[in-house]
């Protein structure tokens, strides 16, 4: 032990004095002898203590350099551990990454060997239509010249035939996207144009006279009296050749209707003169708004719509004297609106707004003589003034689509309009016409070469036509309905439009037995 060589030093260096002062002179005195002997035991000791002291210091010291090494041996243990479960860590993940390619490989094995196994279809099916072509070829070589030209201008024919139905339909397409707003505007302003002669026969009114001579007392002297007609009326009076008969021009249906009152009315108290003539259109203007105050009324009660503004339930009224190809337009109004509330009832739809849209959808067609611009737009302006909610506003305006039509309550208000207008009867058309018009209809699309069947429907509006798949393609029914449209242009007279659709449809049944 390191603690051992200071005690040894120690005794060793007592033993040396011990034996030096006994060589110095045993003999000499005894207590120098004595002192000496103390000395070196001092000596001794102190060197005895130190050597202890310094054991101790190497023992303590000993003991913190095992304890310390102790120490970083477990961090270093501690530490390989970790380096350990980082590896496996590793090593596992290594692992999974194999298997998980592994995994992947497979599945692309299995499906090469599902590629190969549809090679292997597609080759002997490739195999079996150049067996067909061989034995096509090997028939066409055998046809003459004249047969081969033949089957192949019909395989050209039938080849341009579908490309050239194909063009069609796209350039059909494209045609529609591009002329549809265009086409309407077209149409708006050529009707406003070309308004007046085509309802000439219906902005007139006819009084009857009991003479001939009661013609000279309207037109008065120096036809004073025909003139303050005139002026107090806001119409035109024709006093022709018509035997006993004044007729009465104007576009406005209420101006004309007061005339008539009040041209009657004079007729019958035979008194015409200025004063009179202005007292009695008076009377009669009276009349007739009294009329129209009660046609409105009654219009609004009929249809049951309430909170109608007091303007929209005169120009309601106003409706009773205004016809359109000879409809009553007060008629179909309210015939609208019942057919709207039915028809929303069914879908589901707003009752309320789809019935009172189809009420007042016409309103426009009382100042369309007034203001300029589609009766739709007019209608739904008007009605925007009185406060009536955005969507029935929507649905007046668009029931012609001058705008989009933003709810179904709008396409029912369309519907309404539309069947109310297109029954039969209801505009002026004898019901021979009609039925011979829907005759003509199915008897055209019959005359094309594919059709099965064909109905007239929605009043003669459209007709549908069902082919025979066998021997018309999808391709071929765009041709078809082009076809028979440009039949039925060419041979019948008809108002508005004639909605063709083809229909080819193929159906496999079987039973369950």
């Amino acid at each position: 032990m390191d603690f051992i060589l200071p005690v040894i030093v120690a005794l060793v260096a007592a033993a040396l004095a011990g034996w030096l002062g006994y060589r110095l002179g045993y003999d000499r005195k005894q207590p120098e002898l004595d002192e000496l002997t103390r000395q070196a035991e001092r000596e001794a000791e102190t060197i005895i203590a130190q050597a202890q002291t310094q054991a101790k210091q190497l023992e303590v010291d000993a003991k913190e350099k095992a304890v310390l090494s102790r120490d970083e041996v477990e961090i270093e243990v501690k530490n390989r551990r970790q380096e350990l479960i980082a590896e496996e860590r590793r090593l596992q993940e290594g692992r999974d990454r194999l298997d998980s390619r592994q995994e992947k490989l497979d599945r692309r094995r299995q499906e090469m060997e599902n590629r190969a196994r549809n090679l292997d279809k597609r080759e002997s099916k490739i195999e079996s239509l150049v067996a067909e072509q061989e034995s096509e070829l090997a028939r066409i070589a055998e046809l003459s010249r004249e047969e081969a030209r033949r089957l192949i201008l019909a395989e050209t024919e039938q080849n341009a035939r579908q490309d050239m139905a194909r063009i069609l339909r796209e350039a059909e397409m494209e045609t529609k996207s591009l002329a549809d707003k265009r086409a309407r505007e077209i149409i708006i302003t050529s009707m406003q144009r070309i308004g007046t002669d085509l309802v000439a026969d219906m902005v007139v009114s006819t009084v009857e006279l009991p003479s001939d001579d009661m013609k000279g007392r309207i037109i008065g002297r120096s036809g004073r009296n025909i003139r303050a007609i005139e002026q107090a009326t806001g119409v035109d009076l024709v006093v022709d050749d018509t035997p006993e008969a004044v007729i009465i021009s104007s576009f406005d249906p209420v101006r004309r209707e007061v005339a008539r009152v009040a041209l009657s009315k004079l007729v019958a108290d035979g008194r015409i003169h200025p004063a009179r003539i202005e007292k009695v259109v008076d009377d009669a203007r009276a009349e007739i708004e009294q009329i129209v105050q009660e046609a409105g009324e009654e219009a609004v009660y009929e249809a049951g719509v309430r909170g109608i503004h007091p303007e929209l339930v005169k120009l309601l009224g106003q409706l009773k004297f205004r016809t359109s190809y000879g409809q009553n337009q007060w008629k179909h109004s309210i015939e609208a609106s019942h057919l709207a509330a039915l028809l929303a009832a069914e879908l589901g739809a707003d009752v309320e707004v789809s019935k009172k849209g189809a009420l007042l959808h016409d309103i426009g067609k009382a100042v369309t003589h007034e203001v300029e611009g589609p009766h739709a737009l007019i209608g739904a302006e008007i009605a925007k003034r009185c406060g009536v909610s955005k969507a029935v506003v929507n649905a007046i305006a668009s029931h012609h689509h001058e705008v989009e039509q933003e709810s179904i309550e709008a396409v029912i208000v369309e519907l309404a309009d539309a069947i109310s207008g297109a029954r039969p009867g209801a505009r002026r058309e004898t019901l021979d016409s009609y039925i011979k018009r829907i005759k003509s209809l199915e008897e055209i699309a019959n005359q094309f070469d594919g059709v099965d069947e064909a109905y007239a429907i929605q009043a003669g509006r459209e007709i549908r036509i069902i082919v025979r798949p066998d021997d018309v393609d999808d391709l071929g029914t765009i041709q078809l309905s082009r076809d028979i449209s440009r039949k039925v242009e060419e041979g019948l007279e008809y108002p508005g439009q004639i909605k063709v659709t083809v229909v080819r449809e193929t159906r496999a049944v079987d039973y369950a037995k």
